[in-house]
């Protein structure tokens, strides 16, 4: 569904050319599992896992890794108690993910009294790329390595009204001023002093501009860019729109403390509606035909591997 001219010089497929595949799907270890209320969760999970394996083995042709190793793990974190590496998917559950976390390793007594800054900001957890080669291989063979993915227009609306639709003392000056300044005419003086007040289009406009007047942002970079999944094998596939009953299973699965539960608050904002399909609609209302057909081109990747319907 590319178009025509897309397909033929930078098709998103190319990215995985000639990399190396990774190995086959190693059963997960259900040793601490307990009770029979999971199987539907793990039947899912066991779908999920294969289907991304098939994915990668039809877009792989050669077995050659050219991508450097450090920058694969680069969103990667590590729980050194529990064996575990936890590949940060922002606006799909990371904040509460980070708070967990910080529980499993001991940082914390519980993820309920643990702050938007201290998950964020406080450099508690450490990230992969910060070990040796040496300890970077060992715990990518060792550890039971997991991801939490989300529709990718849910993440990116969700992405969008949290950075541009609240005060951010970063966004709006970095990303905003930028945006504003070559996507809206006639921009009054305020706005691009201050660049709050971007609207969805323009964003699209940016997110959408080979020649974009700032950078990407983890907050909607494709997943397949943040996390690599045909290049490192991930055990657990968890999806935001389960995320509950996936966290939960999965903390079992690694031997979490019984008392565990993922957190069910909503990090910030939470007097705001949750980005939900039909929050989504609205804000595609806002496009052209021919800017929902290339942001949805945009994130190809991302819904193939995943397995999510087109909107």
């Amino acid at each position: 569904r590319l178009p025509e001219q897309q397909k033929v010089s930078e098709s998103p497929l190319n990215w995985f050319r000639g990399v190396y595949l990774p190995p086959v799907l190693h059963p997960l270890n259900k040793t601490f599992v307990k009770g029979g209320e999971w199987q539907d969760i793990d039947s899912a999970q066991e779908k999920r896992r294969a289907f991304l394996q098939d994915f990668c083995r039809k877009y792989n042709s050669r077995k050659k890794l050219q991508t450097h190793l450090v920058h694969l793990v680069s969103r990667i974190y590590v729980e050194d108690r529990h064996k575990v590496l936890y590949c940060e998917v922002p606006k799909a559950g990371c904040s509460n993910w980070k708070r967990v976390l910080m529980v499993l390793s001991g940082l914390a007594a519980s993820a309920n009294n643990i702050s938007h800054d201290d998950v964020h900001y406080g450099k508690h957890l450490r990230k992969l790329d910060s070990y040796d080669l040496k300890g970077i291989y060992t715990r990518l063979n060792m550890y039971t390595k997991f991801i939490f993915v989300r529709d990718p227009m849910e993440r990116l609306v969700s992405a969008f009204r949290d950075k541009f639709e609240h005060p951010n003392s970063y966004y709006h000056p970095v990303f905003g001023k930028a945006i504003i300044k070559k996507y809206r005419h006639h921009a009054d003086e305020e706005a691009l002093k201050t660049g709050s007040g971007v609207k969805f289009k323009e964003f699209i406009q940016y997110l959408l501009d080979s020649h974009r007047p700032i950078g990407m942002d983890i907050h909607w970079e494709q997943v397949s860019k943040l996390c690599y999944p045909c290049l490192i094998n991930y055990d657990f596939i968890g999806k935001f729109e389960t995320l509950e009953e996936d966290a939960n299973y999965f903390l079992q699965l690694v031997g979490a403390p019984a008392n565990l539960k993922f957190p069910k608050f909503k990090d910030r904002h939470s007097s705001d509606e949750r980005t939900s399909t039909e929050v989504v609609r609205q804000y595609l209302k806002e496009l052209s035909k021919e800017e929902r057909q290339l942001t949805y081109d945009f994130y190809y990747l991302d819904y193939l591997m995943f397995n999510y319907t087109s909107p």
